[in-house]
């Protein structure tokens, strides 16, 4: 039987999404609000710091304005998508690694241990998500550990249901059967046999966590149960809440911060749609369908006419 390498399955993998349009402007968004992030406080003044008169419109000086504080704007927008993302991303990878875990252990091995695994996954479902991180970010001191924690506690046990479904379909097939009679350990082929063939679900997994948690993130700060002190894009739009900023037409101390998490969240949707694209059977399908078409076109001139029912 026929080895297949892992490595040519990823690098094809990478290569697909990579040459997709829609996954190559999403990243080159999200990179480039990592990299603003990261350096663009070298350029800004401090986002803590009262530097001129509160609710200031955007001016020369200060392109952003100024909050109900006298704060720059510009500066808290940087600063604030710095730890945002940073949690966001961190939720998302812990959710998918307990996801991915639990998920695959309970779909490979099966029997008592699905059982007890299920049951866990199935708790954690009914749960309400937001009144339960609600009250563990009032009761749990305030900070973006205690973010990332609840975030990823409430978060894992819609992806392990995914993986679960996955992993109980590809233990049957034939690479995973040549592998067992081979005498693998479970736990590799879990990890090398498995895992490298599911990475659009684990890829897909990750973005959609990350945007629940960025999304959550923001929510819990706009109401209070984050740290107020730090500057984040959810603790802006909490202190422009505070100073009455829609009712004072003050659009600049808002306006900033919600773009700036539409367009990260439309960005890391535009990478999930080009992995769909990519790794999607109907779609693949449809693309190729659409290339022939378009080929006939150019070569002979000739529309075809499909019926609907086909």
């Amino acid at each position: 039987m026929k080895k297949f390498n892992n490595h040519s399955i990823i690098s094809r993998w990478i290569k697909g999404v990579m040459a997709n349009k829609k996954a190559v402007v999403g990243s080159s968004l999200v990179c480039f609000f990592i990299i603003i992030s990261l350096f663009g406080q070298l350029l800004t003044k401090d986002p803590t710091a009262f530097l001129s008169t509160p609710l200031s419109p955007p001016s020369s000086e200060y392109w952003f304005g100024t909050n109900g504080q006298g704060q720059d704007v510009f500066a808290q927008t940087i600063a604030g998508g710095r730890q945002t993302l940073l949690v966001g991303f961190i939720t998302g990878f812990l959710v998918v690694i307990i996801g991915s875990i639990i998920g695959g252990v309970s779909g490979y091995y099966g029997g008592k241990i699905d059982d007890i695994l299920s049951l866990l996954i199935n708790v954690f479902l009914v749960m309400p998500g937001l009144p339960l991180m609600v009250i563990l970010a009032s009761w749990l001191p305030p900070g973006p550990l205690t973010l990332i924690g609840v975030l990823s506690l409430t978060g894992w046990a819609w992806n392990a249901r995914i993986i679960r479904s996955q992993m109980m379909s590809f233990k049957n097939r034939d690479f995973v059967s040549a592998a067992i009679i081979s005498g693998e350990r479970n736990i590799r082929i879990i990890i090398v046999e498995i895992m490298p063939r599911m990475l659009s679900l684990i890829a897909s997994s990750f973005i959609g966590a990350s945007i629940y948690a960025i999304g959550a993130q923001v929510a819990l700060e706009f109401l209070g149960l984050g740290d107020v002190s730090a500057v984040t894009w959810g603790t802006n739009l909490y202190w422009a809440s505070n100073d009455l900023a829609l009712l004072t037409g003050s659009w600049w101390t808002f306006v900033p911060t919600g773009l700036g998490i539409a367009i990260i969240s439309f960005a890391l949707t535009l990478i999930n749609f080009g992995i769909d694209e990519v790794t999607n059977p109907r779609l693949i399908s449809e693309r190729i369908w659409k290339e022939k078409i378009s080929n006939i076109n150019k070569i002979d001139g000739v529309t075809p006419v499909v019926r609907s029912n086909e």
